[in-house]
């Protein structure tokens, strides 16, 4: 078989083609490999950083929070304003 006899078979299946359709072609697939390398990447970072956070987990005996209170505060300041000083009832920063 000729290289223009194969040709001629190929242009029939050309002409089929709709020039309006549109396909995402390479251009598509390079910038969904770009997101997907960048999501990628997101993750693994996201993944780093989480590994650094010391967190304290909550005690499995099921005391509540009044108990788990330092001695030199009584129960009722554990709250919102435990760590400034200011009372239970108030949120820091707010004006009266």
């Amino acid at each position: 078989m000729d290289a223009t006899q194969a040709v001629t078979h190929v242009v029939p299946l050309a002409q089929e083609l709709d020039e309006n359709k549109v396909t995402p072609g390479v251009l598509g697939f390079v910038v969904f490999a770009v997101m997907a390398a960048g999501l990628w990447w997101l993750m693994k970072s996201m993944n780093r950083h989480m590994g650094k956070v010391d967190f304290k987990e909550a005690p499995e005996d099921g005391a509540s929070p009044a108990a788990s209170a330092p001695a030199d505060q009584p129960a009722d300041a554990v709250g919102a304003g435990a760590a400034t000083g200011a009372p239970a009832d108030r949120v820091p920063g707010e004006k009266k």
